[in-house]
């Protein structure tokens, strides 16, 4: 093997040309890490905003982006009981952030966050799944326990956890309620499953009241704080709403007062989730669900090699194409 990988290397925040294509030694996993030989990965919002110097403190410079990826292992620390040449999967957990993540020939992680899987998948379609369909998957269990024959409020149903929570939803056995801004991507809703796409003017409660007199059972709120209330005004009684997102990057709400913000009896909660939400058995389920079609993936282009990263992000930036930019590497 040679001793050297190539990379893309955030030295400082900024525009796009701060993703600097570079050769680094080939990473070696300590005690508890295995080291993955990237296939894909995923190219996300967050990495967006680490690359504009706009992240929480814990996000240190210079870092090799990337948050996730699929890949097979290559080397294991003697602690380890995964094998090299297993499929994997791998997400969050401070990669990308706090250590070096996916944008790169190679990663190590914890052994802690790897989720092995056995599919005939193409690569291009497993690295689209990992983050977001944790944080699908996890939002709707973890977050919302939602049930089969629930009715569930989608609020930012066109992003990538969005069409992947409805897909999910209706695989779960639920009744799907999703909203979008845009009238000519209900269509794009109808096709992942969505039972009746809403668009969405700010204020939603009303319309689905019509649909839903008693209101929803559950909320998966994704667009913040700004339409969060809403959301809530939306939900039935001992119905949940589960804070995942901020599309609007509305993180916060002034002035919050619960008593005259959330309706009596309806629950709120939140998600934030790590790969241990997405326990292997699940994955697996998901893998073949989408094998036999019943699971869809969105993927909104695929790119090949490192250098392509730059076009993945900026593409990712103008949200011009909904789904997953997914790079592909030999």
């Amino acid at each position: 093997m040679t001793k050297t990988m190539q990379a893309i290397k955030l030295f400082e925040p900024g525009n796009i040309d701060k993703l600097v294509l570079t050769d680094l030694p080939i990473p070696q996993p300590a005690l508890g890490w295995v080291r993955i030989r990237v296939k894909a990965f995923g190219v996300n919002e967050t990495e967006v905003t680490s690359r504009k110097g706009l992240s929480s403190p814990d996000f240190t410079m210079p870092r090799v982006l990337g948050i996730e990826c699929v890949g097979i292992i290559d080397e294991v620390a003697d602690d380890v009981s995964l094998e090299r040449g297993q499929k994997v999967a791998t997400m969050m957990g401070g990669m990308g952030r706090s250590f070096d993540g996916s944008y790169a020939e190679y990663v190590v992680v914890p052994a802690r966050q790897v989720i092995p899987f056995e599919t005939n998948l193409p690569w291009d379609v497993v690295g689209a799944l990992p983050e977001m369909f944790q944080t699908a998957y996890g939002s709707l269990t973890k977050g919302l326990d939602l049930k089969p024959g629930q009715i569930l409020l989608i609020r930012g149903g066109t992003s990538t956890v969005g069409l992947s929570a409805a897909t999910m939803a209706k695989e779960m056995g639920g009744t799907v309620v999703s909203t979008t801004r845009r009238p000519d991507r209900m269509e794009l809703l109808r096709q992942f499953g969505v039972d009746h796409p809403i668009v969405d003017n700010g204020q939603v409660a009303t319309e689905v009241r019509a649909l839903f007199p008693v209101g929803v059972d559950a909320a998966l709120e994704l667009v913040g704080g700004s339409t969060l209330q809403d959301t809530l005004r939306a939900t039935r009684t001992k119905g949940t709403v589960c804070f995942t997102g901020a599309l609007s990057d509305d993180w916060t709400i002034p002035d919050f007062s619960p008593l005259g913000f959330i309706p009596f009896g309806t629950r709120l909660t939140s998600y934030g989730g790590n790969a241990n939400d997405l326990p292997a058995d699940a994955f697996d389920r998901q893998l073949k669900a989408i094998s036999d079609g019943r699971l869809k993936v969105c993927v909104a282009k695929v790119y090949h090699g490192l250098g392509s990263v730059r076009k993945a992000q900026t593409n990712l930036e103008s949200g011009s194409m909904p789904g997953k930019h997914v790079v592909l590497l030999d």
